[in-house]
């Protein structure tokens, strides 16, 4: 009885020692009492069960507040992400209403012909750009009566008295801005027809601005020059464009230079400086007026009469004018003719450099660009 009695009395003690001490505190206890190594297994085995009630109690009270907080923390923190999101959305939303082909704050050319952008805000500053009528730029800051803008790849000083801004600029945009397809490949045909068996009318190089006609999925009918085709619309970029500035700087053509890079001098440079000063000018289809407008080959019949070279109003018909060069042989001032095949339907003057300056087309008027932005068929030298 008594043996039973201290069995059950130092079993109590264990359970005891379960609930408030530490496991090494209870063999410890078991050790002193001298309990002996069954008991002692039989303890450990109370010892875990009852633990294991306490404890899986308690790690599920943890877990079960980590769990809330991590939840509530997670939908703070989608609420936070939601709520910027909003706010990120709204502020794009409405960065893109008020942007008009790209501007957002946007300035148009009030002027008749083109407007001079200068390096600096000052009269004598150096011309940089020309700035067309009816061309859109980014106004970037204002100096006394001068703003700082950007258009195309031109960026330099206007005088602000000939920039139309605010809503009335943004009235005009929507009336005066042209569908646009801007190639995004290296080069890209332009064909007669909307398919691949047809005719190709002009190889057009990366970059090059293509009016639109009409949009379709496959098939985009665009004008380029005095000339209407079809580009495949994997190769184009579409969007709504305004005119911007052409970059237009002068001394690099004073001396001339021909299609190598070497220099020369003479008439033919003096045809380039005379062509470039009209940069900026309208195109006006059928017209012969440096001033108030003029087409491909009304500009180049105008610009060689003024050094004694008279030309017919055609350019099919120019291109039978003083001899044959090789694109290797350019000279500034000579004459390059544009079409498909034999057929030819633009003119344009070469200024050096491997630049040309012509009567595009009613969006851009009279510019510079690339000697080679589309195929040549022939080029002529008639000075």
């Amino acid at each position: 009885m008594r043996n039973r009695f201290l069995q059950i009395g130092s079993a109590l003690l264990a359970s005891l020692a379960v609930t408030f001490c530490s496991t090494s505190a209870i063999y410890a206890a078991t050790g002193r009492a001298g309990v002996n190594a069954a008991l002692a297994d039989c303890l450990e085995e109370s010892r875990l069960a009852a633990g294991s009630v306490s404890v899986t109690g308690a790690e599920k009270n943890t877990a079960g507040s980590i769990e809330d907080k991590a939840d509530k923390d997670d939908k703070s923190s989608k609420a936070d992400s939601d709520h910027k999101d909003n706010n990120k959305d709204k502020k794009e939303e409405k960065k893109k209403a008020d942007t008009i082909c790209g501007y957002t704050n946007l300035g148009i050319a009030n002027v008749d012909n083109y407007l001079n952008v200068r390096s600096e805000a000052k009269e004598d500053a150096k011309i940089i750009g020309k700035l067309p009528a009816d061309a859109g730029c980014e106004i970037i800051g204002k100096e006394g009566d001068w703003y700082h803008i950007t258009s195309g790849k031109v960026g330099g000083y206007v005088k602000s008295e000939f920039i139309t801004t605010g809503s009335e600029a943004k009235k005009q945009a929507e009336k005066l801005k042209k569908r646009t397809a801007t190639v995004n490949t290296m080069t890209v045909y332009i064909r007669e027809k909307p398919n691949t068996d047809c005719t190709i009318l002009s190889i057009v190089t990366e970059d090059e601005e293509l009016e639109v006609l009409k949009e379709g999925k496959e098939w985009i009918k665009v004008k380029i020059d005095s000339d209407q085709g079809y580009v495949n619309a994997k190769y184009v970029e579409l969007s709504d464009e305004l005119k911007k500035a052409m970059p237009f700087t002068p001394d690099t053509y004073k001396e001339g230079s021909n299609s190598t890079g070497s220099s020369q001098g003479g008439g033919q440079s003096s045809v380039a400086q005379t062509a470039l000063s009209y940069v900026g000018g309208r195109y006006v289809w059928g017209g012969t007026s440096l001033t108030n407008g003029v087409d491909c080959s009304g500009f180049t019949m105008q610009i060689m009469a003024k050094y004694g070279v008279y030309l017919p109003h055609l350019a099919s018909a120019q291109a039978g004018y003083g001899r044959s060069v090789s694109t290797g042989e350019l000279q500034a001032g000579d004459l390059i003719f544009y079409g498909s095949g034999g057929y030819i339907s633009h003119v344009a003057i070469y200024i050096g450099g491997g630049q040309i300056v012509h009567a595009s087309n009613s969006r851009d008027g009279i510019k510079v660009s690339n000697a080679f932005y589309r195929t040549p068929v022939c080029c002529r030298r008639v000075l």
